[in-house]
């Protein structure tokens, strides 16, 4: 069976999107769990404690970013946190990785070296299909 990786992704809430970040995260066929706000993320991260990392945007407005690593890091002090932030952004200390600006490939380059392992078995999935659907009429 195949357990895939499992993001919590806490990004800004834009009046009528959803989470770019969770779309390029979904598209890799890595789980996704998102949170809206600092509060929600930590209230979501109790409530689903196995995540595999955390993706969070550096400009979450409700808890300063430092203060929210440090708040996850001490629940879970071994989960991976990336920060996507503007280039120069620097109020994020703690995180294990920052990124600047969002680069979709960069971002999952990063994710999948995290877990090499299962990346390998997602990408033997995907191909396994492909070659079962090229055989069917």
């Amino acid at each position: 069976m195949l357990l895939r990786p499992c993001f919590l992704v806490i990004d800004r809430e834009y009046a009528g999107s959803i989470s770019t970040r969770k779309l390029v995260i979904e598209t890799a066929k890595l789980n996704v769990i998102t949170s809206y706000s600092g509060a929600e993320a930590l209230e979501t991260l109790a409530h689903f404690p196995n995540v595999s990392g955390v993706v969070m945007d550096g400009g979450i407005q409700d808890i300063p970013c430092s203060e929210l690593i440090r708040a996850i890091k001490a629940l879970h002090p071994g989960l991976p946190i990336i920060v996507v932030a503007a280039p120069g952004f620097t109020d994020c200390p703690g995180a294990d990785h920052q990124l600047e600006s969002f680069d979709p490939a960069s971002l999952l380059e990063l994710l999948k070296s995290l877990h090499p392992e299962k990346n390998r078995e997602i990408e033997q999935r995907s191909e396994d299909l492909s070659r079962k659907d090229r055989l069917q009429p």
